[in-house]
């Protein structure tokens, strides 16, 4: 089968991908000037990475201790643990680029297909040093939620954070007007730190539906907490945007469902965008790479922002 024949267009927008990251981003801009000075030290640091301007490059795999946060308002939502783990499974598949699906990357990128060196694992002990299944449930009274953040709080109905230095909080519950999920980017608060996910877009079985029951919403938000940006740069289509990635092409906006290749915007022909790429918003069985300029970021990321997470004194 050639590259263009692997994309047929199959899903309706009616389905399409929506990432809430970039709002939570906007509002904490307005409200927090520490969040602001924060994120311009953590993006000359991400520049310099992607340069080659390191001290020591990293060596090794980095193993970051999760804790799900199951919040429920209905049994359905209480999602069980074979789904929980079928996500983990993804990530560790998708974070090594050793994915199944790998091999359907068009023959021009797959140069540039990254292994980030991250893996993921439940955690096994809590906060207090008490054994752990990595999963927390709590049953809400709240019908859904938004990107707010209230979620993240036991008083607003939620769970609050496991300390933010020492796991990767994901919270798993309703998302409310088709929102798939959110992240925090780097430098910002400890006690919103983290990503959520709608429960029907985690994991690939269970409650996970298509056209994202692949896990990859999961993969996405997580390349945003590890501060990458959407692909075609958050510009509303004007081509003049940036995900400041060299080795990503230009784009003029999100790519739904899963497209043909080559799909040419922005004068990126003849390749066109790179729709298989995680930071873009195709359907989960269309997306499959990351790029080393992309893995330049996440390296930056965990040397210096998430440095914690790669220090840990007991493993958790």
């Amino acid at each position: 089968m050639s590259d263009a024949q692997s994309f047929l267009r199959t899903t309706s927008d009616d389905y399409s991908r929506w990432c809430g990251t970039m709002e939570v981003h906007r509002r904490f801009l307005d409200l927090n000037p520490e969040y602001a000075d924060n994120r311009t030290v953590i993006e000359n640091t991400a520049f310099a990475y992607e340069q080659g301007e390191r001290f020591a490059a990293r060596q090794g795999v980095i193993d970051i201790p999760v804790v799900v946060h199951v919040v429920f308002n209905t049994p359905e939502q209480n999602i069980g643990e074979a789904q929980i783990h079928s996500q983990i499974d993804v990530l560790n598949q998708d974070f090594r680029g050793t994915n199944p699906d790998v091999g359907a990357v068009p023959s021009v990128w797959r140069d540039l297909v990254a292994d980030p060196r991250i893996e993921f694992h439940l955690a096994r002990t809590d906060p207090l040093g008490q054994p752990t299944s990595g999963i927390t449930r709590r049953q809400t009274g709240n019908r859904d939620f938004a990107t707010d953040d209230l979620v993240k709080f036991t008083l607003s109905g939620g769970h609050d954070a496991w300390p933010a230095n020492a796991y990767l909080n994901i919270w798993v519950c309703l998302l409310r007007r088709g929102l798939l999920g959110y992240a925090q980017f780097p430098g910002g608060a400890a006690a919103t730190d983290g990503v959520v996910i709608t429960h029907t877009a985690f994991g690939t079985n269970g409650t996970a539906s298509a056209p994202f029951n692949g896990g990859r919403t999961a993969t996405h938000e997580i390349g945003h907490w590890l501060n990458l940006r959407h692909i075609w740069g958050d510009d509303d289509s004007g081509c003049s945007g940036s995900d400041f990635v060299a080795d990503t092409p230009n784009q003029a906006g999100p790519n739904l469902g899963t497209p043909r290749f080559p799909h040419v915007t922005c004068n990126n022909a003849p390749d066109g965008d790179m729709f298989v790429n995680y930071m873009d918003y195709t359907d989960d069985a269309a997306m499959f790479m990351f790029t080393k300029g992309q893995a330049a970021r996440m390296d930056a990321t965990l040397d210096n922002a998430r440095l914690s997470l790669t220090r840990q004194a007991v493993p958790v």
